[in-house]
């Protein structure tokens, strides 16, 4: 009798991961055995990942709803691959690429074919990855030639730091005297001081 595991993947812990739940409730996937990650596919170095892992062996099916939920980097999807079914010899079934499903076709011809749409959709994944690192590439340098700034507003130094620079830089008045009459923290206001200078 075969153990079935579930992965889920998504990329952000915005990203809603329901549609691949569901898939694996579809699939009768026990609700402990489904494991889910909220991190990027551009390496397997994920904390679910990997608990995973460890609990697959050759009576385990494992179940993924798409080959880029397993990652986006071709070379290391196929090498991943390899290590499930040939290593541990558990099975994979890719939920929306029915060619991809390790229980049919043991002979040379399935997996042959297996390989094959394996290798494609890993490209497929990879090139996307490629893509969308391009695209916002794009959008980044062309919001930067429009002028749009990134990163946090730059504060305003509060009334009277000046004043309050000056008596600590004339050793008037301490460094900690000078912050807390700015209401900053000592290293802000020691920071913001010295960054005023230059």
């Amino acid at each position: 009798m075969q153990k079935i595991y579930g992965y889920v993947r998504v990329s952000t812990r915005e990203q809603n991961a329901d549609r691949q739940l569901a898939a694996m409730r579809e699939m009768k996937v026990p609700k402990e055995r489904i494991f889910l990650d909220r991190v990027s596919g551009k390496d397997f170095d994920r904390p679910e990942y990997q608990r995973l892992l460890k609990h697959l062996d050759k009576n385990s099916l494992l179940y993924i709803h798409s080959i880029d939920r397993l990652g986006r980097n071709y070379a290391e999807i196929l090498q991943e691959w390899r290590r499930i079914t040939k290593d541990m010899g558990a099975d994979i079934v890719v939920l929306d690429m029915p060619l991809l499903d390790t229980r049919r076709g043991k002979d040379l011809m399935g997996t042959f074919l297996s390989d094959i749409v394996l290798q494609v959709l890993s490209f497929v994944a990879e090139n996307e990855r490629m893509s969308i690192r391009q695209r916002q590439a794009e959008g980044i340098a062309a919001a930067k030639k429009r002028g749009v700034q990134f990163g946090r507003p730059r504060k305003q130094l509060p009334k009277g730091f000046q004043q309050q620079r000056e008596h600590w830089r004339n050793g008037e008045i301490t460094l900690a005297e000078a912050a807390k009459n700015c209401g900053m923290p000592l290293s802000t206001f020691y920071h913001k001081a010295r960054e005023h200078k230059a």
